[in-house]
């Protein structure tokens, strides 16, 4: 890569996020690496809150499309994933399981996030994994198709929808006793 990386962060758009597998090698292409991961982005979107509107897991790459961070950068965040996966995913004597930088495209508009969440959705079809996007199991399409959470919270039209029911429930919780009196 030549010249500078520029990235435009705090300010107020998405991020269509990619890293690689050190040497692009296929380091996560087990189910156990996968769930650690996933494990791991939870821990990091609650810990630096975070919102994740999607993300896919691939043998040797990820890609994220997030929010920014309210408690710190966003390469803050996405560092502190890459070393919390590494130190429970690398192998003695393996020297790095992350490639040191990332990519990190802004996502302005409606219609890029839409095309970028399309875009990882289908990548381990396009790849050969599996024969739709639902049967790849780690990433957020089946969020999307279904509602269903999964390991890690995806900021979507069902999360605001199942907020605004709990809102709704505690609401009428508080209602319910001071009527009663």
């Amino acid at each position: 890569m030549k010249g500078k990386l520029v990235r435009y962060q705090k300010s107020g758009a998405f991020h269509f996020i990619t890293f690689s597998c050190y040497r692009r090698q296929p380091l996560l292409n087990s189910v156990l690496a996968y769930d650690c991961f996933e494990r791991e982005l939870e821990v990091v979107r609650q810990r630096y809150e975070v919102a994740i509107l999607g993300y896919v897991l691939m043998p040797e790459h990820v890609h994220l499309l997030v929010d920014e961070t309210r408690i710190a950068s966003l390469s803050i965040a996405l560092q502190v994933l890459k070393q919390q996966t590494s130190r429970k995913l690398k192998s003695k004597g393996q020297a790095q399981y992350w490639q040191r930088r990332y990519y990190d495209f802004n996502v302005w508009s409606e219609e890029k996030r839409a095309e970028k969440l399309g875009y990882m959705h289908r990548n381990p079809v396009m790849r050969g994994l599996v024969a739709k996007p639902e049967d790849w199991p780690w990433s957020s399409y089946r969020h999307y198709s279904t509602g269903l959470r999964g390991a890690v919270e995806i900021e979507s039209f069902w999360t605001a929808w199942e907020r605004e029911q709990q809102q709704d429930t505690e609401q009428r919780r508080v209602v319910v006793p001071t009527l009663a009196r």
